[in-house]
């Protein structure tokens, strides 16, 4: 990471680093009511450019040793970009699962950004089975793409409670007129244990060994297997739910 920044910053920014690194590896503690590395993270995105300042951070927490509780801290009090590198960092610097609450905490934002830091390495290595289900979910729910999630294939596989929840998840859509994502396709897809990977409920069926297409029933066809018909509605064309209005 060190020598990639190197080749993409310039002068005064890689001096400025050098400075930083050196001050953070020499006075890791805290001296007064702030540290001096803490201020250079804050100045980090001014001083090395926004699109550099995610690698800067995750270095400067690196030098200065930070533990669970200094990057707690820098991550109560950081703004949104510096709470996104305490989370990128936590693999480097936390080994057990002692820092899960910063996750937690950014699984229940709604900035892409944070989210797709949180589902990083730290929590495929810590996140509990039920809590990583529902980080998946956060993502289709936000439109995080699910290559963000790290050992995603491993920690999926064979996972039939994350299948059935990704199904309810689709059935939701399709009841209120909506697609499913693709991703979650994939999803369902690395769920599978063995054989081809079952079709999420609404997804069209190829040919069969007839060569006729089995394409979606037409009305009055019953409902397809795990598909329930949607709240109100009745699968018999010309009966009328609970809306009133013909199904």
């Amino acid at each position: 990471m060190r020598a990639r920044l190197d080749a993409r910053l310039g002068g005064a920014a890689r001096a400025w680093l050098d400075q930083a690194l050196d001050e953070a590896a020499d006075h890791p503690g805290t001296h007064g009511p702030i540290s001096v590395w803490e201020l250079r993270i804050a100045e980090a995105g001014r001083r090395c450019g926004p699109e550099h300042a995610d690698a800067v951070r995750v270095l400067l927490l690196h030098a200065a040793r930070a533990d669970t509780g200094a990057l707690t801290r820098v991550y109560r009090q950081g703004t949104a970009a510096e709470r996104r590198a305490v989370l990128q960092a936590l693999p480097h610097l936390v080994p057990g699962p002692d820092a899960l609450p910063l996750v937690e905490d950014a699984l229940r934002t709604n900035d892409t950004r944070l989210v797709a830091a949180a589902v990083g390495p730290y929590a495929a290595r810590h996140l509990d089975a039920h809590n990583w289900r529902h980080a998946v979910l956060k993502c289709l729910f936000t439109g995080v793409p699910v290559d963000e999630v790290s050992d995603l294939p491993r920690r999926a596989h064979g996972d039939r409670e994350l299948a059935r929840m990704l199904g309810a998840y689709a059935e939701e859509r399709l009841a209120a007129g909506r697609p499913v994502p693709e991703d979650l396709r994939r999803v369902l897809a690395l769920t599978e244990s063995r054989g081809p990977a079952a079709a999420p409920p609404g997804t069209p069926r190829t040919a069969g060994a007839s060569g006729s297409p089995d394409d979606h029933p037409g009305p009055g066809a019953p409902a397809q297997p795990g598909v329930r018909p949607p709240s109100g509605t009745s699968p018999t064309p010309g009966r009328r739910g609970r809306s009133g209005k013909e199904s």
